[in-house]
């Protein structure tokens, strides 16, 4: 089906009384996306709770409330949003707290771990500020014009709401774009400045390094199929692959863990150190690793 950029102002196909088709094939594949998200999060919530020792911090809780608040929430909003069941109140609200716990949160959980590599504190509480006004922002902003075009369904509310879908949608996939590629920069620096005698520690850190590069590509997907115009079809894919990158990053945590249990952490802080001063023309002696 076409969709002509003047069909802005027209209603979300799919946001009220969900999918209207007879295809049985959109129905099938809306019907596996929505259970390949509850899948994800029931997974994701059983390697949470038997993966990590101690039920503590931001990476711990950023991940944990995406894939168990996020995903599920979002997973059964949009099951009685696009198949019309029960009220549209219910399911939006639903679907709402879902992107809460899943997109803002997902930039926590990138920005969670990019401490290993940067030590910049002022660059990290830029980030951080951004990342939470970004997330506050954004949420009350698609709320109001996701209720707002449901209910009112006019022209100025209509595309109102689909200029803050495709806004929201890019704007995230740049601050994950920005986070990934200043960890990926710094592990790069890293890797220069220590040419690894340990074979090991530099193949975990090009694996993070690919990890990293496969959710930035997903993010641009996830940006593609928003602008495509088939809104019940880019809600639940995004959902999907959102899931996905947060698989992904066990696949992160495993590979930080390795570096962690080979006591590499203490010394990335002392090669980032050095590299610092030498780019202030200045000298220092190697931290005490044992510190």
């Amino acid at each position: 089906m076409a969709h002509e950029p003047s069909s802005l102002s027209q209603e979300p196909e799919g946001l009220v009384g969900g999918y209207q088709g007879d295809s049985t094939v959109i129905k099938v594949i809306m019907g596996v996306l929505v259970a390949i998200v509850l899948y994800n999060a029931v997974e994701l919530t059983v390697l949470i709770l038997t993966t990590f020792r101690r039920y503590q911090g931001l990476y711990f809780w950023s991940l944990a409330l995406s894939a168990t608040v996020g995903l599920i929430t979002s997973g059964i909003g949009n099951l009685l949003h696009f198949f019309d069941i029960g009220p549209l109140s219910l399911a939006l609200a639903l679907s709402n707290i879902g992107f809460y716990f899943l997109v803002p949160a997902q930039s926590v959980v990138l920005y969670s771990r990019v401490h290993l590599v940067v030590f910049n504190q002022r660059l990290l509480r830029f980030l951080l500020r951004a990342v939470i006004l970004n997330g506050i922002f954004f949420a009350i902003l698609v709320t109001i014009m996701s209720f707002g075009s449901a209910f009112k369904q006019t022209g100025p509310w209509n595309a109102g709401y689909k200029v803050v879908e495709r806004l929201q949608v890019t704007w995230f996939c740049v601050q994950e774009f920005v986070i990934s590629m200043l960890y990926i920069r710094e592990t790069v620096k890293l890797l220069q400045l220590h040419p690894a005698n340990n074979r090991r520690r530099k193949n975990t850190m090009y694996q993070l390094l690919a990890i990293n590069i496969l959710i930035i590509v997903m993010d641009i997907l996830v940006v593609a199929i928003e602008f495509i115009g088939l809104y019940y079809i880019q809600v639940l894919l995004k959902d999907t692959i959102y899931s996905i990158k947060l698989k992904l990053e066990f696949a992160v945590l495993g590979k930080l863990t390795t570096i962690v249990e080979a006591g590499h952490i203490e010394l990335i802080r002392s090669i980032h150190d050095n590299w610092y001063d030498l780019q202030n023309g200045q000298r220092r002696a190697p931290s005490n690793l044992t510190e």
